[in-house]
């Protein structure tokens, strides 16, 4: 009898033990993206953006631009209102080389949105070094922002109050002017009197060509987050940062060879009024923030896939995507389910 209770007993407690053990609900989201063409408002050219967003399709793989990116185009977008982030590349690039980070955000309930720079990215150099480019880049993003909230596709599932931006190199420098930083170009002028050899900031010797003088530094208050990577940030002064109050997450390698690490994100991470969560990547260099490369690419840009002895890109972006997942969540909150019908009504 007593055998009997206790195997009585054991299959109880094996019967409700699953029962405690279930974890909640947790949606799985696939990425669609949307490619999206509207006018630069610089010149009222054509200008082009790829937005990745949480979709309840299946899983689709697609090659964008030689990219192999775990996204389906204008798959069904998943039932919900998410916050969006803008992707702001570096100079001469392009957002797609950062399609790890984009379509990992997406998978977390993210709408990112990747800018392509007219005149500043891998394919068209043509505002490289001028005034239209620092202050022509935030504007575009301004302007990428209202055209995805006014989007048939995109609108009905983005939270107009929840929006941040990623800046990569160049990138954070847009970011930090579209929430609240003004250049000074004193600053650039004495960074390049001191180091000439900087090949990348100083490539107009310290002086940037004046080809819109009508432009200024436009903030956009609907910036709530910064998510900056290597960000080129010598032109900030602690006078000009004064206006930035959003909060930021700052990722930087003490290898970079590019952007100097002293005189870029270690000093802005000194300077800004509120202070950030400095990420200090030891050993890592510039590129570290793109996309682990293939076999494929490694051959073909191995200056831009080959990481320094002890640099782990793969673990580097599986901790980034968590963290900036986890920063963004806190600083402009999670999706909102409530309420939504689903997509296909």
């Amino acid at each position: 009898m007593k055998r009997l209770c206790a195997s009585l007993l054991m299959c109880l407690l094996g019967s409700l033990n699953p029962v405690h053990a279930a974890p909640a609900p947790h949606p799985h989201w696939s990425v669609g993206f949307h490619e999206m063409s509207f006018l630069d408002p610089l010149d009222q050219q054509p200008m082009r953006a790829i937005a990745f967003y949480p979709s309840s399709d299946k899983e689709h793989t697609s090659t964008l631009e030689g990219y192999t990116v775990e996204a389906g185009e204008d798959t069904r977008v998943a039932i919900g209102r998410f916050p969006m982030l803008m992707l702001s590349h570096g100079n001469t690039g392009t957002p797609l080389a950062l399609h790890d980070l984009a379509t990992s955000l997406a998978r977390k309930g993210f709408v990112v949105v990747a800018v392509i720079h007219p005149g500043d990215n891998s394919r068209d150099h043509s505002r490289l070094g001028t005034l239209s480019n620092l202050y022509g880049r935030p504007i575009q993003v301004s302007q990428a922002i209202t055209e995805a909230l006014g989007d048939r596709m995109l609108a009905p599932f983005v939270n107009a109050n929840q929006v941040g931006v990623i800046g990569y190199s160049a990138g954070g420098e847009t970011a930090l002017i579209l929430s609240g930083a003004t250049p000074d170009l004193d600053r650039l002028r004495r960074y390049c009197q001191e180091r000439p050899d900087d090949r990348d900031a100083c490539n107009t010797q310290g002086e940037l060509i004046v080809d819109r003088d009508d432009l200024q530094p436009v903030a956009d208050p609907r910036v709530h987050a910064l998510l900056l990577m290597a960000p080129l940030s010598l032109k900030f002064g602690r006078h000009t940062l004064a206006d930035v109050h959003v909060p930021v997450l700052l990722y930087s390698g003490d290898g970079d060879k590019l952007v100097a690490f002293d005189k870029n994100a270690a000093a802005l991470a000194r300077k800004l009024p509120i202070a950030p969560d400095f990420k200090l990547l030891a050993g890592a260099g510039h590129f570290v923030f793109m996309a682990p490369c293939t076999e494929e690419q490694l051959a073909a840009m191995p200056a831009l896939c080959t990481d320094a002895d002890g640099v782990d890109r793969k673990d580097i972006h599986r901790t980034m995507i968590s963290e900036a997942g986890r920063f963004f969540s806190h600083a402009l909150g999670k999706p909102d389910r409530a309420g939504m019908q689903t997509a296909d009504q």
